[in-house]
């Protein structure tokens, strides 16, 4: 499966993460589920909304552009109240829930506990806590960003079991594929890494160049190597 990622969409559009608006995402999901056979899942953001009705307008826009999957995170991008709070966050799901259901499609709903990525002071108890819930609003697999301790994994598999977990690995983890799935993990994602590491080896040439310096470039692509790439499309 693939999946879009908020952080590399928008940096391929010159904004940072969270800067692309409603209308720019879904005009992605649609580009990118017209350019592959593969399902595809969105990252919805916060459902582009504060509102329930609008959350549930914009989700259903979602499930329209033909993803086979979106995800809700409750982060509000708010530093000085960084989650939303429990029972809004738990109404959010489920507004998006029934919109989802209200469509017909056959689409997962991601619930993201944000706890680890905004600094809770307790964000493992606070992530369980927040995906049982989550569950029981309708969410079909629940996901808590951030998290990499192995116990910390197993813990939160075992809490909300038997719903299945995803874990992002955006850092060069020491644990294998095989490795998470031990762990009980059923969905690995990525995040913005493969556009982080894209603009990592940019960055590095372009700082090179600006040095005078070539070298850079040592570990490029060859020109026929992306060419064949592209030839079947």
């Amino acid at each position: 499966a693939l999946a879009t990622t908020s952080s590399g969409f928008a940096w391929s559009r010159a904004r940072p993460d969270h800067g692309a608006d409603v209308e720019a995402v879904l005009a992605h999901c649609r580009e990118i589920v017209a350019a592959t056979d593969l399902p595809v899942s969105a990252d919805f953001e916060n459902g582009y909304a504060r509102d329930l009705d609008g959350l549930k307008d914009n989700v259903r826009r979602c499930v329209d552009t033909g993803v086979a999957g979106l995800s809700i995170e409750d982060a509000t991008g708010d530093a000085a109240r960084p989650l939303c709070d429990f029972d809004e966050a738990v109404a959010r799901l489920r507004a998006a829930r029934t919109a989802i259901d209200a469509t017909g499609a056959d689409v997962m709903l991601v619930a993201r506990a944000e706890c680890f990525l905004v600094g809770h002071p307790d964000p493992l108890n606070e992530s369980i806590r927040r995906l049982r819930a989550y569950g029981a609003a309708g969410a079909d697999c629940l996901f808590a960003p951030g998290v990499r301790e192995p116990e910390q994994i197993r813990a939160i598999v075992a809490a909300v079991a038997p719903k299945p977990v995803n874990v992002l690995v955006g850092y060069p983890a020491t644990l294998t594929l095989a490795d998470f799935a031990k762990l009980g993990v059923r969905r690995v994602s990525v995040g913005g890494a493969l556009a982080g590491a894209a603009w990592g080896a940019f960055l590095r040439a372009a700082r090179g160049l600006a040095d005078g310096r070539f070298d850079g470039f040592a570990q490029n692509a060859s020109h026929g190597e992306v060419d064949k790439l592209f030839e079947s499309r």
